[in-house]
């Protein structure tokens, strides 16, 4: 044999190779059933990577996840919401029947019904958000309950651990969840004296091979929840790191917080410990068992106030896409303004034609996002959706000071959302995520004051700006990745 004739023998073997490749990743990754974009953008990447895109897809690719519900977990909270019904009756008959619409759609959703709270508080920034919480935990007299997606041993992680080894010591019970990737910093050595305290400890989804029978690395509980005896709870965007503590870093992250008191909190309880039994597999309540003795503490009768707060949950473990479906709903009953501010922007077609479905009806259509973030090709994608948002009255701004991390939306004067989920395609359906809607002008006006102020350390987009070839092509180039971001 020849060594021409070898070396067309290998061509038309590698080719016939690399054809059946093409063919079992197209039908592997067609039978997921996603979305046709979603789909053929990781056809398409794939294919430029023989062999390689197969171990890729295995790692990154999506997947279906089951995530129970604890049944008999909701219902105990749910019997323990009376006195809510009151309050939410009354509030019904004063708000627009769109409004009412989208609180219907959260709860058929994600499952969670519309609360109450007797506070909302809006805190801006790292320090106020830090301080907030540790004054919340040194108050604990019960139970506290941590869980989120960055826990850096630095400064105000070690300052945060020694506050909960103190107050395990004391006989307040301490459960603390982690993100196994964004807390993968967190070591032995820290967390030591939590486990000699009595404190527990769980990491979220080990992405070390071997933990499960296949990764789940691309699947995170990027969910920020802390929960204090059952009746103070917060939620946002502040991870525990200095990088969003202004009094540590002058380069610190602008973000903002929520404090929320009343019975709306049991819902960010029934999250916490729906995500503390999958991560640790402990049973807290299905069909066939009893409820634990400890559950009534982390449950207890929460005062309803006169601020309807819903907790929306959202996550890989269901299609529906709660968080992103109540952004479209909430931006497509919007009759005044539209004020949506996010560190990745990089929306999926349904979220586009809303913003720009509103803005062309005459609602006044604000977007923020920060002129340079974390991530290059997240902010090139974003960059190439501005032509076409300010074509239709959007109006574009971005943020120059520092790295903006908030993630709020500010619907006329009687809705606001705040939560851990950016406007992308990885917040809607591949992270874990918590958002509060508040229903009514106790956090829209102070979400909305806080927007004007950010504005003010923000430059406007303009539709004709300077921008250099070279630029623009990057741009355009990164939003056909825009279905994996």
């Amino acid at each position: 044999m020849t060594l021409p004739e070898l070396s067309s023998e290998w061509k038309t073997g590698l080719s016939l190779a690399w054809s059946l490749y093409i063919a079992v990743l197209s039908i592997w990754i067609v039978m997921q059933k996603r979305a046709p974009v979603s789909t053929m953008s990781w056809i398409l990447s794939l294919a430029l990577l023989p062999f390689a895109g197969f171990v890729v897809y295995y790692f990154l690719g999506p997947q279906r996840l089951k995530k129970q519900r604890l049944k008999r977990l909701r219902s105990r909270a749910g019997e323990r919401a009376g006195d809510d019904l009151v309050l939410l009756r009354e509030a019904a008959r004063r708000a627009p029947e769109a409004l009412r619409q989208v609180a219907a759609l959260g709860t058929a959703a994600c499952g969670l019904p519309v609360s109450s709270a007797t506070s909302v508080q809006l805190l801006s920034g790292g320090a106020n958000t830090f301080d907030g919480i540790f004054e919340a935990v040194r108050g604990a007299r019960d139970h506290i309950h941590l869980e989120y997606y960055i826990f850096e041993p630095d400064q105000i992680g070690t300052a945060l651990r020694d506050l909960l080894v103190q107050k395990a010591r004391e006989g307040v019970v301490v459960r603390l969840l982690v993100d196994a990737l964004g807390s993968q910093r967190l070591g032995r050595r820290f967390l030591a004296p939590l486990a000699d305290a009595g404190a527990q400890v769980a990491f979220f989804h080990d992405t070390r091979i071997g933990r499960r029978l296949r990764p789940v690395t691309n699947y995170r509980t990027h969910r920020k929840i802390v929960v204090c005896d059952g009746v103070i709870g917060f939620t946002g965007g502040v991870n525990i790191t200095d990088e969003e503590d202004l009094r540590t870093r002058k380069d610190a992250y602008h973000d903002v917080h929520l404090r929320i008191e009343g019975s709306a909190v049991r819902w960010l309880q029934t999250t916490f410990l729906e995500d503390w039994a999958y991560t640790t597999g402990e049973q807290l309540g299905d069909k066939n068992r009893a409820l634990p003795h400890w559950l009534p503490q982390p449950l207890p009768d929460a005062e309803a106030g006169d601020i309807p707060v819903q907790i929306i949950t959202s996550g890989p473990d269901t299609m529906l896409e709660p968080i992103h479906r109540m952004h479209v709903a909430a931006i497509n009953a919007s009759c005044q303004r539209a004020w949506l501010t996010t560190p990745y922007f990089v929306p999926g077609e349904p979220a586009l034609m809303a913003l720009t479905s509103a803005a062309l009806r005459g609602v006044d259509v604000r977007l923020l996002v920060p002129r340079r973030s974390d991530s290059l090709i997240v902010s090139a994608a974003a960059r190439s959706y501005y032509d076409e948002l300010i074509a239709a009255g959007v109006k574009v701004w971005e943020y120059k000071a520092r790295m903006l991390h908030s993630k709020t939306l500010v619907v006329d004067d009687n809705c606001a959302m705040a939560g851990t989920a950016n406007f992308d395609n990885r917040s809607f359906r591949l992270n874990f995520e918590v958002m509060a809607v508040v229903y009514g002008p106790a956090l829209a006006g102070p979400l909305a004051a806080q927007f004007e102020t950010d504005l003010r350390s923000a430059a406007a987009v303009h539709a004709h700006r300077p921008q250099r070839f070279l630029m623009r092509l990057a741009d355009a180039t990164a939003r056909l990745f825009s279905p994996l971001l």
